[in-house]
C-alpha cells in the first residue's frame, strides 16, 4: 500500500496535487495493476483527514482520491487563520541507540524544520559502538546538532539527559525512526506562545510506509494517530467524553511527538528512569510525563498540525513485541504513578471497573488474520477497534498488562540511586 499526501486546495493557487508521503514508495500504476493508497488529506496545507482508495492503471490519483474524500470527509470551512502567537525558542531531543541510518535520515527532515530558533540534541543511549558519535560530530558538525551519550539505558533515562543539556525553555521529544513534516515544530511549539497554561503539547503521527502485513495491521489498530482535530485536556474541567481521565494517557499521544515547558517537567521529576523502552518495564514513559502533568493541574494540548512520519516496524515479530510492550508499558505507567504520586491511589481505584472493561474491549480477538488485513485497507480512526486483531496479538498485549508492574519493579531495582541529570546545575 503506497502512502500519499493528497492537497485538496492547495493555497498556493495550484488546486489538486498529490505526492508520496516522506520516506514512502511512489505512486506507481505503469504495470497495470491497481494500487491501493493510505493519504492523508490536507486543505490548505490543514490535516483534516485520512482515506484508503484503489487507483488503477490510467486513473489520475489525485482525482480518484480527492472525490472519494469529498465522500468521506466532512471538510471544515478554511478560514484565515488568526494572528499567531509567539513561537518559543525550542530544543529538540532525539534518542537513539545503534541506529544512524534511520537517526540521519530523522536529522535531516529535523534541520529542514520551518521553526526560526531552535536546537537539536542527540542523546546516544548506552551505546555499543561509536557510529552514533562518528555520525553526529562528523556529518552534522557546526549544524546545530549536539552529542551528547547517556550510559543509564532505557528511553526515559536517555530523555532525562535531553532535558538536563537542553538550553530553551520549550523542550520537544521525538524518535530516530520518524521524518518530521517542515512545519513540524512550528505548530508543536505555538501553543506555548499562545497560553501560558498547558505544560505539553502532542501532534499526529501517521506512517511513512505500509508495505508489510504488521505495518498494516499496527496501522489499522490505532497506530499512533489521534484524530485530526485539536483537543485541549484541562484538568480542571475533564472531558465529559473520557470517564476514565486522566489514566488513559495512551488517548493524549505518543512520545514520538510531544513537547513540554521545561520548568514543569523539571519540577514533576521529569520522565521515571524505570519506564520506557530498554527497561524492564517495555515503555510507559511518555504515559507517565502526560499523567503526572495533568495530575499537578496543568492542561495538555493536542494538535493534528504537527505531524511526524513514523516508520514502523515491518516484521510480526516486531509488532508481537510492540503488542507485548504496549501492554507492560500502561500498566508499568499506573505503577509508577502510583510509587510516585501516592494521592493517585483513591482517583484510579475509583475508574478501575472501567478501567478494566476499557483494556478487555481495546485488547479483545477480533476476526481475521494478516492476510485479509493486508487486503481490507486501514481505517484511520484511532480507537475505534474495529479492524481484525489476531488471537496471538491479544494475548501478548494482555500479557502485556499483567507483566507491567512486576516489570517496573524490576526496572526501579535496576536504576535505583540514579539521580536526575539536572539537579545540581
Amino acid at each position: 500500500m503506497a502512502v500519499a499526501e493528497l492537497e485538496l486546495d492547495a493555497a498556493d493557487g495550484t488546486g489538486v496535487r498529490i505526492g508520496p508521503a516522506p520516506g514512502g514508495p511512489p505512486l506507481d500504476t505503469r504495470d497495470g495493476d491497481e494500487q491501493r493508497v493510505f493519504a492523508l488529506v490536507r486543505l490548505r496545507g490543514r490535516p483534516v483527514g485520512t482515506v484508503v482508495g484503489r487507483v488503477r492503471a490510467g486513473d489520475d490519483p489525485a482525482s480518484v482520491l480527492a472525490g472519494q474524500a469529498a465522500d468521506e470527509i466532512v471538510l471544515p470551512d478554511v478560514q484565515e487563520p488568526p494572528p499567531a502567537g509567539e513561537v518559543p525558542r525550542a530544543t529538540v531531543v532525539v534518542a537513539t541507540r545503534e541506529r544512524p541510518g534511520p537517526l540521519a535520515r530523522a536529522l535531516d527532515s529535523l534541520l529542514a524544520q520551518d521553526h526560526p530558533d531552535f536546537e537539536i540534541v542527540v542523546v546516544d543511549n548506552a551505546p555499543a559502538t561509536g557510529a552514533t558519535r562518528e555520525l553526529v560530530t562528523s556529518a552534522y558538525a557546526g549544524r546545530g546538532v549536539r552529542y551528547v551519550r547517556e550510559p543509564v539505558p532505557g528511553l526515559a533515562a536517555a530523555h532525562n539527559r535531553g532535558i538536563a543539556v537542553a538550553g530553551a525553555d520549550v523542550l520537544a521529544f521525538t524518535d530516530d525512526d520518524v521524518i518530521a513534516d517542515p512545519h513540524w515544530l512550528t505548530a508543536l511549539t505555538r501553543p506555548f506562545g499562545e497560553d501560558p497554561r498547558p505544560a505539553c503539547v502532542t501532534g499526529l503521527i501517521l506512517p511513512a510506509r505500509l508495505t508489510t502485513p504488521a505495518q498494516v495491521l499496527l496501522e489499522s489498530h490505532g497506530g499512533f494517530a489521534k484524530g485530526f482535530t485539536a483537543r485541549r485536556y484541562d484538568p480542571a474541567h475533564p472531558p465529559a467524553d473520557e470517564p476514565l481521565f486522566p489514566f488513559t494517557a495512551g488517548r493524549f499521544g505518543s512520545g514520538a511527538n510531544m513537547a513540554f515547558r521545561a520548568g514543569p517537567l523539571r519540577a514533576v521529576g521529569g520522565f521515571d528512569p524505570a519506564t520506557g523502552t530498554g527497561t524492564a518495564a517495555k515503555g510507559g514513559d511518555d504515559l507517565y510525563a502526560f499523567v503526572r502533568l495533568l495530575a499537578e493541574g496543568y492542561p495538555l494540548h493536542y494538535t493534528p498540525d504537527a505531524i511526524v512520519w513514523h516508520h514502523h516496524r515491518e516484521r510480526w515479530e516486531d509488532l508481537c513485541g510492540q503488542a507485548y510492550g504496549y501492554g507492560a508499558g500502561l500498566t508499568a505507567c499506573l505503577a509508577a504513578l502510583l510509587v510516585r504520586r501516592p494521592a493517585l491511589l483513591p482517583p484510579l481505584l475509583a475508574r478501575l471497573p472501567r478501567g478494566l472493561a476499557h483494556a478487555r474491549s481495546m485488547t479483545a480477538v477480533r476476526a481475521g488474520n494478516t492476510d485479509t488485513a493486508e487486503r481490507a485497507g486501514v481505517p484511520g480512526a484511532h480507537g475505534t477497534y474495529t479492524y481484525p486483531w489476531p488471537r496471538h496479538l491479544s494475548r501478548l498485549e494482555r500479557r502485556g498488562l499483567l507483566y507491567g508492574p512486576l516489570g517496573y519493579v524490576r526496572a526501579r531495582l535496576a536504576v535505583r540511586g540514579a539521580s536526575r541529570p539536572w539537579e545540581g546545575r
